[in-house]
């Protein structure tokens, strides 16, 4: 029996998946009832994502010894994120207003949800407030709620701290690293029941909204996929190819994370993997450590593009004109309060929320019509997000000289062999 379970784990999350979504169209209340396994699956990961991210930043710091190639990279990472995030937004209006999504919709024969506690949520928040909220008022209460964001600024002050102690931190920075290899291979425990975790999430989405709920809304979700795809081959495609790597390899050298994400709906799931993975791929372990984590918080593609699309989305169906001056305003306001979109639960729609009421002009009631469907939609934005960081970590690695192409080679053809091997047999 134990020979007709496949040991790669793309093939076993992949069925688990298909696994999932069967059950919960053939018997929607047992997939309901999957709903432990996917988030039991997701604490798991969160569990150690606290200290993974911490220690892989410190570590990176630590380990490039000059402060000011720090501040270089973290310069034109920065840099790099407005550059394309801003990019995906103007993406996602073009789109949404050349195929007019929402026009001609009747209202009344959509399904609606209850987002109370978003649109409240989404009133509260203020661009000061997410600057403020950077600076945790306590260390322990950042990792206690696993706030990235607050985890990031931290190691970066403990990272620059012991960088600047020299050859004295050095014992300390090998306590770190021994601390590193065991977080990296409880993660390898963890991941053995990955599938396991993808099936409980994937039947619990079905069996809950349905896929009835998708037909009203499904030219709005073929537009947001079809958008991110060509976001991801074309934008994406041309900055690696610019940079000088493929965007087809790269993303089968990452296509563990990318199912493991479109599973559990969570890009967070695959975050210390895929630290793991752009070290084998050639990036160094400085730029990584830097690189993603910021990115997990101010380099969210995929939600860019779908907050854009959204919000002309609602105002085609209410039949409210958005001239190309206010399409700008909007774009502005979305520039700033995406950069929060990854620190709060439902992030998405608290984000998408804050735009409608900064701007009222669209209703504010209209994120109900959305609900039904952006659980099936946080899939696509959730891999996009993951790709589009790993694709800046590894530009930024190549333009700071610190890519190992040789690497990058070896990990890629390891790989491909392990493939073959488990293909045969």
């Amino acid at each position: 029996m134990l020979r007709l379970v496949p040991r790669n784990l793309t093939v076993r999350v992949l069925l688990a998946i298909a696994a999932g979504v069967a059950l919960g169209l053939l018997a929607p209340g047992a997939g309901k009832a999957m709903k432990p396994l996917g988030d039991t699956f997701v604490n798991l990961v969160r569990m150690v994502v606290g200290p993974i991210v911490f220690l892989t930043i410190v570590l990176g710091i630590a380990n490039m010894r000059d402060l000011k190639t720090v501040g270089k990279v973290g310069a034109k990472a920065f840099l790099y994120f407005e550059v394309v995030t801003t990019l995906a937004l103007a993406i996602g209006l073009t789109v949404v207003n050349l195929t007019k999504p929402g026009a001609g919709l009747d209202v009344s024969r959509l399904a609606r949800g209850d987002v109370s506690r978003y649109t409240a949520a989404g009133q509260e928040m203020r661009w000061v407030d997410f600057l403020t909220h950077i600076v945790p008022s306590s260390v322990v209460d950042a990792f206690a709620r696993g706030d990235v964001l607050q985890i990031v600024f931290f190691a970066v002050l403990f990272g620059v701290a012991l960088a600047a102690l020299g050859p004295r931190g050095r014992p300390l920075v090998e306590v770190l690293e021994r601390t590193a290899e065991v977080f990296f291979r409880i993660v390898g425990l963890v991941m053995v029941v990955a599938p396991i975790g993808a099936f409980g999430a994937m039947a619990y989405t079905v069996g809950n909204f349905g896929l009835r709920t998708l037909l009203p809304l499904g030219r709005l979700m073929l537009d947001v996929y079809v958008t991110m795809a060509l976001f991801v081959f074309v934008v994406l495609g041309g900055i690696a190819r610019w940079a000088g790597f493929s965007i087809l390899e790269f993303l089968r050298f990452i296509r563990e994370e990318i199912l493991l994400v479109l599973g559990t709906s969570s890009s967070e799931a695959a975050l210390p993997r895929m630290l793991e993975k752009l070290e084998r791929y050639g990036c160094a372990r400085s730029v990584v450590g830097l690189v993603i984590p910021a990115g997990y918080s101010f380099n969210l593609d995929g939600t860019s593009i779908y907050l854009s699309m959204a919000v002309v989305f609602l105002a085609q169906v209410y039949g409210v004109d958005l001239p190309l001056g206010r399409q700008l305003a909007i774009l502005g306001i979305l520039m700033i309060t995406s950069k929060g979109a990854a620190g709060v639960t439902g992030s998405g729609f608290i984000v998408l929320a804050s735009t409608l009421a900064a701007m009222p002009v669209v209703p504010l009631e209209g994120l109900a019509l959305l609900l039904g469907v952006d659980r099936f939609m946080s899939e696509a934005r959730a891999i996009t997000n993951l790709i589009g960081n790993g694709v800046a970590t590894v530009v930024i690695a190549k333009s700071e000289g610190a890519f190992d192409d040789g690497r990058r080679v070896a990990s890629v053809s390891a790989m491909q062999s392990r493939a073959a091997a488990q293909a045969a047999a």
